[in-house]
């Protein structure tokens, strides 16, 4: 079996959850296993329907109210428990900020090795393998893990969502947390204003970085992705440490990685570090006024001149388009 944790975010299920549960069907077929996901929490019936829509064999939920919010200590607790019941050959996450965060706990909690931010799964010789960027996307390695079960997160926006339907088949669990297991709950989530998309799923980034100038200049930005679909806003690390934009839109290595259909940094020198999160996106516009500056070595398309002329324009002409 390989098991697919789901995240589930106000009652819908996140895209790149279905993603790692498209791949982990697709695998699973390879090697004649079942594929299952794991949701946590209460009410959840119609969430497993959709599971099953997605290929899910089996659906486990395990219901305690401490775990409607996600807990690290509470979530690698329980599912620790469930993998050691059932078994499974690998676990599968969607390489998001809480993937990013709990896969590494449960690995730890298992004593099982770790394949971080994949871009490719495929099975050898009846073993799965996983390929990853590394050295900031310069190069790729492609590994086996000897434990079991193998652990890997996927990254979002690479992989397709399921589109095969299996049984779906609902395993509901009452999990106990143990006294002093929780060291830390959530006790409310607040969310950015205008239900903005997370930068990590959106198909279409817009990005900016210190060429922008101020922070005024985001708001160019915002316009733009109001205006294509699923699209989102993002920035360098130096346009975030200089307090112009939330920490949520940083891409990089220590920020977000994306790989959108379509990536376009305005100002964006292009530090490795930047480059690292965002050069497996599918096309790059760069625009720089610096000829020189990296980001072009890396970008599809380049546009050397002023932002502040060409975003204005471009607004106007996708405008147009749409329009008709």
């Amino acid at each position: 079996m390989i098991l697919t944790y789901i995240e589930v975010r106000e009652g819908k299920i996140k895209k790149s959850s279905l993603e790692a549960l498209g791949e982990a069907r697709r695998r699973a077929g390879e090697l004649n296993v079942a594929a299952a996901a794991v949701l946590l929490g209460g009410g959840l019936d119609d969430l497993c329907v959709e599971l099953g829509s997605r290929g899910a064999e089996k659906v486990f939920v395990l219901e305690n109210s401490e775990l409607n919010f996600y807990s690290a200590q509470g979530t690698a607790h329980v599912l620790a428990g469930l993998i050691a019941e059932i078994a499974p050959l690998a676990v599968f996450f969607a390489a998001s900020a809480l993937g990013k965060d709990l896969a590494p706990r449960l690995a730890a909690r298992l004593g099982v090795g770790l394949a971080s931010d994949c871009v490719k799964t495929a099975v050898r010789n009846g073993r799965l393998e996983f390929t990853r960027p590394i050295y900031a996307g310069k190069a790729f390695l492609t590994l086996a893990l000897k434990s079991s079960p193998q652990l890997a997160t996927l990254r979002p926006n690479v992989f397709a969502p399921g589109d095969t339907a299996a049984a779906g088949e609902m395993v509901k669990k009452t999990v106990v947390l143990p006294d002093g297991a929780v060291k830390g709950r959530v006790s409310e989530i607040l969310g950015e204003s205008g239900g903005a998309i997370d930068v990590s799923e959106a198909e279409i980034v817009i990005s900016g970085g210190r060429g922008l100038r101020a922070p005024e200049s985001f708001q160019l930005l915002n316009e733009l992705a109001a205006i294509l679909p699923k699209a989102a806003v993002g920035a360098s690390r130096s346009a975030v440490d200089s307090g112009w934009i939330g920490h949520s839109h940083q891409v990089g290595q220590t920020g977000k990685t994306v790989s959108p259909n379509l990536y376009l940094a305005f100002g964006i020198s292009g530090a490795i570090q930047h480059l690292a999160g965002m050069s497996s996106s599918k096309i790059i516009v760069a625009v720089n006024k610096d000829p020189e500056a990296p980001i072009f070595k890396v970008a599809d398309y380049g546009i050397v001149g002023d932002v502040f002329q060409i975003i204005p324009a471009l607004k106007d002409e996708l405008k147009k388009i749409l329009a008709d």
